[in-house]
Formats: C-alpha cells, structure tokens, sequence
C-alpha cells in the first residue's frame, strides 16, 4: 500500500488537524491517529459549503454530471490503494470491496447520467390566461438544491454508503454541498476518499468548499454537524439509536430540517405452502447464504423465515441449520458490533418459547452463524423477537394456518423489504397478504433474497419507520436526489430571472 493516511480533516479543499485525536481499530496492521472534530472545525466546514451554494447550487447541470464523473475517475485511479487500507480497516475481503468500488462509481456516474437528462427537475408550466375568471397567471416550476447538506457514512459499507456513497452523490447531483462526517471504523478508507473528491473539485474548477470531510469518534461532531443553522438536510445509514437520537436533534432545532435515516430491519420472508413444500431445501440453502453473506451486516439481512409449521418446516429447518453449521467464524466490522451481536444473540435465547438451533458463537470481534426457531404466537407475545440483530442470525417463525401468518406480518413494524417464497398455487394465499407487506415495506420481493439492493431508477431502499425515518424516500437509486431538492413556482416571472433549467432544457 502507498497510500499513508495523515489523519486530518478536509475542509474546503484544506487538509486540518485538531489537537484531540482518537486511535483506528483496524483488523490487522498498526493503529493510527487521526484527528477529532471539534465546535472550530465543524463551523468552519459548514460555512465554507455555505459559501460554496451560492456558486455550486447556480452551477449547469452539466457541469455538475462532469464533476461527478471526474469524483469516480479519481476514486478509480486509487484504486488498489482503497482497497489495502479498506481491508486493513474493516476486515472485509479484497473481491468484496473491488466490487463495491465498482458499486460507488457506477451510482456516480448514474447521478452525472440522470441529471444531464434533466426528468428530475419535474418542470411545468401553466400559460397565463388572462381571459379567465379569475385571471390565471403564468406559473413556472422547477425543483432546486436546498443548500448545504450533512451526511453519515456507514460503518458495513466503507465505500458505497460512506463518504461517496449514494447520499454524497445524490446531493452533489442535486447542486448542494457536502460535509461528511466519517467513520471511525475506516477513517483511513474516508481519508483517501475524500482526497479523491477534492482532487476532483480542483480539476474540475469546482469551488473547495462543496465537499468537506470531518473525522471523530465521539458524538459531539455529528451532533455539531446536525444542530447547524445552515445545515439544510441530513442523510444518514446506521443503527436504530444513533438515527433516532440524530433525527430527534434535527425536529428539536428551531428551524427543523429532514432527516432521512435508513435504519435497517428484519426483512421478514414468508415461505408460502407449495413453494415450501416444492423448493424447501433449495430456498433453506439460498436463505442460510443470504443470511451469512459478509457476516450478516446488511441493513436488508434477511433475520425471519415465516412459514407454517409442520414435517415440511421441520425438514426446511434442518435443512437451514445443516447449511448454516458448515459456515465458519468470521470479523466482524468492529468490536462494538461483535459485542451488540453477541448480547442480541443472547437476548433472543433466553426468550420465552424460543428454541436455539446454532448457537451463536461469538468471541473478539468474531462470529458464527446463529439459528432460532419459535412458534407465531410467542413471537407476537414478544416484540423484542422482532427487532434487528445485526450479524448472521435467522429466526423462523411457525404459524398454525394463514390467518396466523397475517396476523404475524401485521404485527411488524415497518420494514426496508418483506419477501414472498411462492410457487403459482400460492397465489390466492400471497394476495391476503400482499395489502398487508405493502403497508410494512418499501421494497417487495417474490422468489429471492433482500441482501443486493440494485442502484436504478425504481429501486427504494426506504420504508415505513423505524426502517426509515422518511417513508416517501430512499437513499439507493436516482430517486434518492428527491430528498436534497424543494419545488419552486416562478409567477409571471421575466425569462430574464427564470433559473437556466427553465429558460433553456
């Protein structure tokens, strides 16, 4: 690795230390230094994207797609140097991380592709009519950035939903500046990143404060960051706790701005009567892959397997936990994660009525797959049954007939995907269910697995809290430019003063 991360903060194209610091924890090679954010730095990263709105959000479109394209340039020409530090980092394997580089410089430059085409501007126009009664007058509408946006990389996807994941890309393409707090389970995989986009910003003539990064490992940046009045908008994915007690910042401030956290789920499946009976074992095998693909740290890991009890679920679940026994340990992102998983493995075994199928074995910053099996009415007995573990562990859930696997699926709360496993003579049973999922998620999948969130035009990676903190938005495919843009009607306005994306398409 040449790649040598500094441990600074960029801010407006400025590499800047603070005299705190906190220590990596990478999985293997030294630890390293790099600097906390303090009250100083956090105003000054903010304002320089202030001052870079009022250039950066009145730039061309175009413009800002050729930016975009020379940020995944840049990323791409580090290439090896990303993927060393994010393997020394995080644990994850080098195929892994090389393809979610591709991840990330494929949804930059399907942002550069989506606003050159200029639909996401939903302009309209009503001529004047001034024969009308009342008098109608000539309206224009156009959607435009909100101004500085704040975002939380994540600590599963160091690349993809980190420092030019989908939330900086999404707002860039929109027209807004970026301040980006780091994680400190990869600040040298940030580090180089944000070296990445500054370098694009310098050769693109882009003004330096449209991206800021700030490292630290306390709170006291993101909650600086969230509680600043030109702060605009926060985009955020991570866990339920840390979403909430951000989100409930940004209502609290005196001008309460949104919050769009994606904050995971349980991603239900129900395994209808003949595709059980048809496809058990090779929907065991697909769900046990699911579940352990890179040591279940996935916001769509896919934790309950609902279906109805009798020899054929007896066989699925053997055939599940027979899969799931050949899956060694493995790290996991970092010792806090470890640990949570190991106490919410815990916490579902000594559940009333909960049987232990695998047990979960965790030690360090290791773990294996875990398997729990209880029946329709425990579960709905406990609500804790319900809620995210994150790591490899998969409950299935027996219910007595379809009234109960309703029921089961009403009780939820609000999920990012629900899965149907179905044959075609499940389809009478699927529709009683489907009004109920579609009420639960954002995203219903038949016949597959919700680990793989496609980055396209239709896709929502979102739902109905506390999945999200906005059901009307995702943060995965071009939709997620919706959240950093607000309409605005121009009446009987000169073409003179009309934005250029009304003047000229």
């Amino acid at each position: 690795m040449t790649f040598e991360p500094h441990g600074m903060h960029l801010i407006g194209g400025e590499w800047k230390e603070t005299a705190q610091r906190f220590s990596s924890q990478p999985v293997s090679g030294a630890s390293l230094q790099f600097s906390e954010a303090d009250a100083d730095v956090v105003d000054e990263a903010v304002k320089s994207a202030e001052a870079a709105f009022w250039d950066y959000g009145y730039t061309d479109r175009h413009a800002r797609a050729a930016f975009l394209e020379k940020v995944a340039e840049e990323i791409e020409r580090r290439g090896a140097d990303i993927t060393a530090i994010a393997t020394a980092e995080t644990g994850l394997p080098e195929q892994r991380l090389e393809g979610e580089r591709g991840r990330t410089v494929g949804q930059l430059r399907l942002f550069a592709s989506h606003i050159r085409q200029g639909d996401y501007l939903d302009r309209r126009h009503d001529a004047a009519k001034p024969d009308a009664t009342p008098p109608a007058p000539d309206l224009k509408l156009v959607q435009r950035p909100i101004g500085p946006v704040a975002v939380f990389g994540a600590s599963n996807f160091p690349l993809a939903f980190s420092v030019a994941g989908g939330d900086t890309a999404s707002a860039l393409a929109a027209g807004c500046p970026v301040v980006v707090k780091g994680h400190p389970a990869h600040p040298g995989t940030c580090e180089i990143i944000a070296e990445a986009i500054a370098a694009a910003a310098e050769k693109c003539g882009i003004h330096p404060g449209v991206f800021s990064m700030l490292q630290g490992a306390s709170h006291e940046a993101g909650t600086l960051l969230v509680t600043h009045d030109l702060i605009r908008a926060v985009g955020f994915t991570g866990s339920l706790a840390g979403g909430r007690a951000l989100f409930d910042l940004c209502a609290r401030r005196e001008e309460p701005i949104p919050f769009f956290g994606e904050l995971g789920s349980v991603n239900p499946n129900f395994l209808l009567p003949d595709a059980l009976a048809n496809r058990g074992d090779e929907i065991a095998k697909g769900w046990a892959a699911s579940l352990t693909m890179g040591v279940g740290q996935f916001c769509t890991n896919p934790g309950l397997m609902v279906t109805l009890s009798g020899p054929e679920a007896d066989r699925f679940t053997e055939e599940t936990a027979d899969a799931l026994s050949k899956v060694g340990s493995a790290v996991m992102l970092t010792e806090g994660i470890a640990t949570a998983f190991r106490k919410g493995s815990d916490a579902i075994a000594n559940a009333c009525g909960v049987k232990t199928l695998i047990k979960a074995e965790a030690r360090g910053r290791n773990a294996a797959p875990a398997l729990y099996k209880v029946s329709a009415k425990a579960f709905m007995e406990d609500p804790s049954l319900a809620h995210e573990v994150f790591g490899p562990l998969g409950i299935v859930v027996l219910a007595s007939n379809a009234q109960e696997m309703r029921a089961v699926a009403e009780r939820l709360e609000g999920q990012l995907t629900c899965t149907l496993h179905m044959d075609n003579d499940d389809t009478e049973f699927a529709r009683t269910l489907m009004p109920v999922l579609e009420r639960k998620a954002g995203r219903l999948i038949a016949n597959g697995f919700a680990t793989g969130v496609a980055v396209s035009d239709a896709m929502i990676h979102g739902g109905p809290y506390p999945a999200s903190t906005n059901f009307g938005a995702t943060s995965v495919g071009t939709m997620a430019i919706r959240r950093f843009l607000r309409p605005v009607s121009y009446q009987n306005m000169p073409a003179a003063l009309l934005p250029d994306d009304l003047r000229h398409k």
